[in-house]
């Protein structure tokens, strides 16, 4: 019953400050849920795998076959992951025309140089990809390690663009995503609930 009257169509609206009962009992509407999780390495972004854990099985939540991963890191990569069944949330962070920053802590193989960085700054070209990335945030952090911003989401990209300088990445962290930032106190295989004011972070749909 909605507001004392009888529905039988599945589709009807429902109003949400409506009083909604089953069979006597009050019902409430189902919130969509928002988590962060801090990746440990060798854990993989995925629902179901045959060899390694899944970021899905570090949640200690029911229902976690509704849950989509919003933005994946590769197996070795760690970092922040964020977790929802708001498929539209998601859509928001993933999708390339919203230009989404996310910034990652990279360590490299080698030093890297002054002309290498500024590739990554005027855009480098990828093998294999017939434009080149989109222009990156990096600064230097140490002979070897660097904090990168980009824009885009291409297959492997972070590790394609050192390899594109002649370098190697030996370690991949991802700190941010948009304005939402890891937070410090969760350990690897750590997740939480975003807050409100986080879930408001990612921007909507532009």
């Amino acid at each position: 019953m909605v507001d004392g009257v009888v529905i039988i169509d599945p589709a009807e609206p429902v109003a949400n400050d409506a009083n909604v009962t089953y069979q006597g009992q009050s019902l409430s509407a189902v919130t969509h849920r928002y988590f962060m999780l801090n990746k440990p390495a060798g854990v993989v972004c995925a629902t179901r795998d045959h060899e390694h854990r899944t970021v899905l099985d570090l949640l200690d939540v029911p229902n976690k076959t509704r849950l989509h991963i919003a933005g994946r890191l590769d197996v070795d990569a760690t970092g922040l992951v964020l977790i929802t069944d708001d498929g539209d949330w998601a859509h928001r962070i993933m999708a390339p025309r919203q230009k989404l920053p996310k910034t990652y802590r990279v360590w490299l193989a080698e030093p890297v140089s002054d002309h290498a960085l500024d590739q990554i700054r005027c855009g480098i070209h990828l093998q294999g990809e017939a434009s080149v990335c989109a222009p990156a945030e990096v600064e230097r952090i140490t002979d070897k390690e660097v904090r990168l911003t980009i824009t885009e989401g291409r297959y492997h990209q972070v590790k394609r663009m050192f390899a594109a300088t002649g370098n190697r990445v030996v370690q991949l962290h991802r700190e941010r995503v948009g304005r939402l930032v890891l937070d410090p106190l969760l350990a690897p295989g750590q997740a939480r609930p975003l807050t409100d004011f986080e879930h408001a972070e990612i921007p909507a749909n532009t």
